[in-house]
């Protein structure tokens, strides 16, 4: 009786793979969409669900396989999708006809990340994003900056206490982004080098994604088949409610006790009382050519009030994006510098004359030094922690014709979009020789060559990060503090050309980031 269940069950599943396969190929075909046809069950992620490459190649490879065209059909498991490859159309969605594109895919059922800024949507997520866009000003922005300093000595100090050894570049650095979020969000002081085991950083740990069977399989399920995504929770339960507790917890006693301390918990208590607005006199300052702009946000009616538990998703928020994605990019940046050593020097002279002449790195300082702004964009650039970034059409809208003579594309409410970040930045038409790291790419006698919507590892539009300036800030303050002080240097484990390891969409070498900091005392 239990093998027949077994069978049907497998017949089942076969003969919904076969037809799910079809139908997404009829999709495209009946709106004259090119599409490569994938595998029923997988489409076009096999390689990447298996752990055979990172979801960028499969990406990619779609991406490249029709280059005359301006979108093209995509299937992630059993879900059709809309793969942009033109700017001009990215503008559009994101920007000009944003109405019709407000909304972020819905892939998680973790009831504090769907509380986030992140997975909200319509009106509620206007008004979050409202709320918190005055703790992303310039003031704000500058009082995390002695944080990231106090962070980055702790880091020196270690190297030079670990002079002459071979270093995972990943550990060291998701150090980092871990204390930094643990200071300047959660009025936490922790150092992850000197105690690993504390509780925070372990949390940290246990939010990304990895590389085993268990967590590829979680994840190709959450984001194919979204309804069973209640059974395959995408964080634990026990490290969401970790943060929850710490958030909570820390507001009460500031509360109780009447303690403020210039940090994000700071901020999402005077959202939670309304006390959080932009100053006339503040503005967003444009910190390096990759800061976003943004847009307008205002409320469609009166100021929501905010749960506790809502903000605590907001902290939540930012320190899994601080945490791993900012770390990912600091992680690449310092493996490049190891295998570009012309960059690495350009950098240390522009980095030593502004020590030499104001002491200290400030905020004013992350403004001024236009290499380190170069170097930063083309880490950016070449490995952006977003290889893509998704809308879902919240109204009926009509797409340009894909190609010239084609027909229009008729969007429904529900169907998804995938605009291509890294293919772009990866694409020879915008960027020569994308394989290599220039950051002379981004210099004044260059950087206005860059087509508009073809640079944008933060996003584009309204729905673009919300701490753009924070991830900036806390890339450029530790490669100012690392390249002052240490040689970065190759060592025998360093991968060379930097390829991506499998995985779900965490952006790491293969094999690593081994380096040698060489002390330049």
């Amino acid at each position: 009786m239990i093998a027949e269940i077994l069978i049907f069950i497998l017949t089942t599943l076969v003969a919904f793979a076969f037809y799910s396969y079809y139908k997404n190929q009829n999709v495209f075909k009946s709106k004259d969409m090119k599409f490569l046809p994938g595998f029923p069950m997988f489409g076009n992620i096999i390689k990447s669900s298996f752990g055979k490459n990172h979801m960028f190649y499969d990406l990619d490879r779609v991406y490249r396989a029709f280059p005359g065209e301006s979108y093209v059909g995509y299937v992630e498991g059993f879900v059709p999708l809309y793969l942009i490859r033109d700017p001009s159309i990215i503008r559009l969605i994101t920007v000009k006809d944003f109405d019709h594109f407000v909304d972020h895919r819905r892939f998680a059922t973790d009831d504090l990340f769907n509380e986030s800024l992140f997975m909200m949507t319509g009106d509620r997520w206007r008004d979050m994003r409202s709320t918190l866009s005055p703790a992303f000003t310039g003031s704000k922005m500058r009082q995390m900056v002695p944080f990231m300093n106090e962070t980055s000595n702790n880091i020196v100090q270690y190297l030079r206490e670990t002079e002459g050894q071979n270093i995972d570049a990943s550990r060291l650095i998701r150090c980092y982004t871990n204390d930094v979020i643990a200071s300047t969000i959660f009025g936490l002081q922790v150092n992850s080098l000197k105690d690993p085991e504390n509780d925070f950083y372990k949390a940290g740990q246990s939010l990304v994604v990895g590389n085993s069977l268990t967590r590829r399989l979680s994840f190709f399920i959450v984001m194919t088949i979204p309804a069973l995504s209640k059974f395959f929770p995408f964080f634990p339960k026990e490290t969401t409610d970790f943060f929850r507790g710490i958030v909570l917890k820390t507001m009460q006693h500031r509360e109780n006790n009447n303690i403020e301390r210039p940090d994000m918990i700071q901020m999402l208590m005077e959202a939670a009382k309304g006390t959080l607005k932009m100053q006339t006199h503040d503005k967003l300052d444009d910190i390096g050519f990759a800061t976003t702009d943004e847009a307008d946000i205002k409320p469609k009616g009166e100021m929501r009030q905010w749960t506790p538990d809502t903000l605590a998703a907001q902290a939540f928020l930012f320190f899994f994006g601080g945490f791993e994605s900012s770390a990912s990019v600091i992680v690449m940046a310092v493996h490049e510098l190891a295998v570009n050593p012309e960059a690495q020097g350009k950098l240390y002279e522009e980095v030593k004359e502004y020590h030499e002449k104001h002491g200290k790195m400030t905020y004013e300082g992350v403004q001024k030094m236009t290499y380190l702004d170069c170097v930063a964009n083309e880490a950016l650039r070449k490995w952006s922690p977003a290889v893509i970034t998704n809308r879902v059409c919240v109204k009926p809208y009509v797409l340009p014709p894909p190609r010239e003579g084609g027909k229009p594309v008729q969007l429904e409410v529900g169907d998804g979009i995938y605009n291509s970040v890294s293919s772009v930045h990866w694409d020879e038409e915008y960027y020569p020789e994308p394989e290599k790291f220039k950051p002379e790419r981004f210099n004044d006698e260059n950087k206005h060559k860059i087509q508009p919507f073809t640079f944008m590892p933060f996003g584009t539009g309204p729905r673009n990060c919300i701490a753009s300036r924070f991830a900036i800030l806390e890339l450029k303050v530790l490669l100012y503090h690392i390249v002052l002080n240490f040689e970065i240097q190759k060592c025998g484990k360093t991968s060379d050309p930097v390829q991506l390891a499998p995985g779900d969409f965490n952006i790491r070498a293969v094999g690593g980031s081994w380096v040698k900091f060489s002390s330049r005392n």
